[in-house]
């Protein structure tokens, strides 16, 4: 059976080759149940990514959705993007995860809204594996520094604070479905690398991997109590750019993380 961001692949290869003209109505939701062989709770969802890309445009209940904009693939905020893509992941049976960023901000909250549908009932997985490599506070990283002075420590000192309580969030939110028994496998393996990030890089499913530019700029953080300078990035709205259908690139990026895991990355140790 189709999978609903597979099945949203086949209507949004329909739109953008003209077979599904703009302005077009979409088949209805009982047409595509038939056509393609799913519940229409998959239909449903393969619409809502394809209206959140701009794809479609919906008429209200009962109406058949309208073609919009042969959208172009423009990147969205990872906020959004990366919250989207991780649920439909979390659609399968099986599902892995493996990324590389600067904290785990954006991986909790984007796992917030599938969590809470795994404990509702509402998705039942098998297994779920996730694997993040985080850059080593305790080592000279590029960023974040004190603009004034780049051998302050505070920056860095903020970061690990950051650093564990994000990952310790993570891995709570994710061994207690498992003993809660509301998934019989989960594996959450964090580890650190010596190397200062320039993107951040998402692997879902093995078959899917999100990339974003962290952009450097300067801003104003707070850190016991003091106002410090920073030269920071901005995870959550970096825009991020997907594939899938580029195998080549898919296998590179597993490729590169299986190299890092293996060599440079360790268990993060943050006390």
């Amino acid at each position: 059976m189709l999978s609903p961001d597979h099945l949203a692949g086949v209507l949004r290869d329909r739109i953008r080759s003209g077979e599904l003209p703009r302005h077009a109505r979409l088949p209805t939701q009982r047409a595509l149940v038939e056509e393609f062989g799913v519940n229409r709770t998959t239909v449903r969802q393969a619409l809502s990514v394809l209206e959140r890309e701009g794809y479609i445009s919906a008429r209200g209940r009962g109406a058949p959705a309208v073609v919009s904009s042969p959208a172009e693939d423009s990147p969205r905020p990872a906020g959004v993007e990366v919250a989207d893509r991780i649920a439909l992941a979390f659609q399968a049976d099986d599902i892995s995860i493996d990324a590389f960023c600067l904290t785990t901000e954006t991986l909790n909250a984007a796992l917030a809204a599938p969590l809470i549908a795994i404990s509702t009932g509402e998705l039942t997985p098998e297994s779920i594996s996730i694997r993040v490599m985080l850059p080593n506070p305790d080592e000279p990283l590029a960023y974040p520094r004190l603009i004034s002075d780049p051998s302050d420590r505070r920056p860095l000192a903020r970061l690990r604070q950051l650093t564990r309580t994000f990952s310790t969030s993570l891995r709570h939110q994710l061994t207690s479905l498992a003993e809660m028994g509301l998934v019989a496998k989960v594996s959450v393996e964090i580890r650190s690398v010596p190397i200062t990030p320039v993107q951040k890089v998402y692997l879902l499913n093995g078959f899917e991997v999100l990339t974003a530019y962290y952009q450097v700029l300067p801003r104003t953080v707070e850190y016991q109590e003091e106002q410090l300078e920073i030269y920071d990035v901005l995870g959550l709205n970096s825009k991020v750019f997907r594939s899938s259908s580029d195998t080549a690139f898919v296998e590179e990026s597993h490729q590169w993380f299986e190299s890092l895991w293996s060599t440079l990355a360790q268990p993060l140790t943050l006390g």
